[in-house]
């Protein structure tokens, strides 16, 4: 396991990152990250000195990452709707607290579900969602 850097160093922030050792310095991410920007499924890093996080190349994945609103009405309908379009996509996902989801988008995958899905339901107020690579 790995950290990675979420914000300003003084304020010490970070996510854990399951990862692979490739070789003494080097490793390959295993997990789908949920709020670390530039870093996503697959992609080589090296730690410096404080094991933080540092890209040696990217695998060409992306990370479609949505947090849904604690409050909107109809929450557990949407997070069944989402989990069931990664499902129905065959494309990894993990869920946070049941609510902040990742899906895995390896190269060619379409997001066009997930954005079609989504978008109306941000302009509602349910979720919020991005995609990072």
């Amino acid at each position: 396991m790995i950290h990675a850097d979420l914000a300003d160093p003084q304020d010490d922030w970070r996510e854990q990152l399951w990862t692979r050792r490739l070789t003494e310095d080097t490793f390959e991410v295993a997990c789908l990250p949920f709020f670390t920007y530039g870093i996503c499924y697959l992609d080589v890093v090296t730690i410096d000195s404080n094991h933080l996080v540092n890209v040696l190349s990217k695998s060409g994945h992306r990370t479609l990452r949505v947090a849904l609103v604690a409050d909107y009405v109809d929450r557990d309908q949407v997070h069944e709707l989402l989990h069931g379009k990664a499902v129905d996509a065959g494309l990894p996902c993990a869920w946070l607290q049941g609510t902040y989801l990742a899906v895995d988008l390896p190269s060619g995958a379409d997001e066009a579900p997930f954005v079609d899905a989504s978008e109306p339901l941000a302009r509602a107020g349910a979720l919020h969602w991005e995609i990072d690579s």
